[in-house]
């Protein structure tokens, strides 16, 4: 669990101090999902519609300034966590998918 924690907080600080765009002109942001130790951060920037997640996908970062929905599924369908600005979630891996 360390690890992991260690993980995020690397991811963080490589991404910058980003909090929510507000000033005119600013991208949206970026949807950050972590999945193992072994393997590079999954960087969705700007995201819009339905983003289907890495089958090994463990947590996911909303570095956005809208909240983020996450599914148990592929297609954005049914039931949803809402996930808000500077907020983030375990999530499954997988069969499941976000949208933005």
């Amino acid at each position: 669990m360390r690890a992991i924690t260690v993980c995020l907080m690397a991811a963080a600080a490589a991404l910058g101090a980003a909090g929510p765009a507000s000033a005119a002109g600013q991208e949206p942001g970026e949807v950050v999902v972590f999945s193992t130790e072994a393997q590079p951060l999954s960087v969705y920037r700007d995201p819009e519609g339905c983003q289907g997640l890495p089958t090994t996908a463990h947590v996911l970062s909303n570095l956005t300034d809208r909240p983020v929905k996450v599914y148990g599924n592929p297609f954005c369908l049914g039931p949803s966590v809402v996930v808000p600005p500077g907020h983030g979630t375990h999530v499954p891996g997988g069969a499941g998918s976000f949208s933005a």
